[in-house]
């Protein structure tokens, strides 16, 4: 029984079912009360300074947050979100989807905390498109009405990240980091095993070749030099009056 098994096991009965859809929902209500009062969102940002404060609620409500203001893209957002969410509640099942998001928002309170930046709702969504394209990397979705492997989405959408990754300095490095907690902890391990299987496998591979050519035995070795047919592929041998295998310039010459 594995680590996560146990948790279920001991928490999987206070598992919220279909949370990314109510997830989902709080966003939309959320878009339309920014578009009729835009000051609202200040209510529910992730400020550690106001959370110490005593705003506590500032935690959470920051997941509620859209991540744009444009109508089209909001529904696109949304609705990607609420299929992943489905999707990977029914491959992890509840109690492991509510962890892995779990352990984004914590990454993400605790970039906020300790390095006064964090990535918020963006990193969080796109950690779910991350373990969705690392468990099925060629299922395909519409991307913008053209048909994409899931591996492709998931690399188009790390380009950003990246090049603030390399450009960002330590912060910004950090930040990333922390905020993609839940998938470094959900599939670093199985990283590390498949490379420690890997090399594994390789070196034992080597192993097997080298034990299938038992360079001592050859066909033909010179009695003088000892170069047989492997080491030198192009020498030609003799059998001598003696008895003995020579390479043609140790060949003894034959009595008259």
């Amino acid at each position: 029984m594995t680590f996560l098994d146990k948790l279920e096991r001991t928490f999987g009965r206070f598992a919220i079912p279909g949370l990314i859809r109510y997830i989902v929902a709080l966003n939309a209500l959320v878009f339309i009360l920014c578009k009729m009062n835009p000051g609202y969102a200040n209510l529910l940002v992730l400020d550690p300074g106001l959370v110490m404060q005593g705003q506590v609620w500032r935690l959470v409500s920051w997941i509620f947050l859209p991540t744009t203001n444009n109508f089209l893209w909001i529904i696109f957002y949304l609705m990607f979100t609420f299929w992943a969410g489905d999707t990977l509640e029914a491959t992890w099942g509840t109690f492991r989807l509510n962890l892995y998001y779990f352990l984004g928002m914590i990454g993400a309170a605790i970039s906020a905390f300790l390095f006064g930046m964090s990535a918020g709702n963006y990193l969080l969504t796109f950690s779910l498109l991350l373990a969705l394209a690392t468990i099925a990397p060629n299922m395909e979705i519409l991307f913008f009405f053209f048909p994409l492997k899931l591996k492709w989405v998931a690399l188009i959408g790390l380009i950003p990240w990246l090049l603030m990754f390399v450009t960002g300095g330590i912060g910004a490095q950090a930040m990333i980091l922390v905020c993609l907690l839940n998938y470094f902890l959900f599939f670093g391990p199985k990283v590390l095993r498949n490379m420690r299987d890997n090399r594994n496998t390789a070196t034992r591979r080597a192993k097997f070749e080298a034990a299938k050519l038992p360079v001592s035995e050859t066909l033909h070795r010179c009695s003088v030099c000892g170069i047989t047919e492997v080491t030198a592929p192009n020498a030609d041998f003799r059998v001598a009056e003696d008895g003995n295998e020579y390479c043609l310039l140790h060949l003894p010459q034959q009595k008259a």
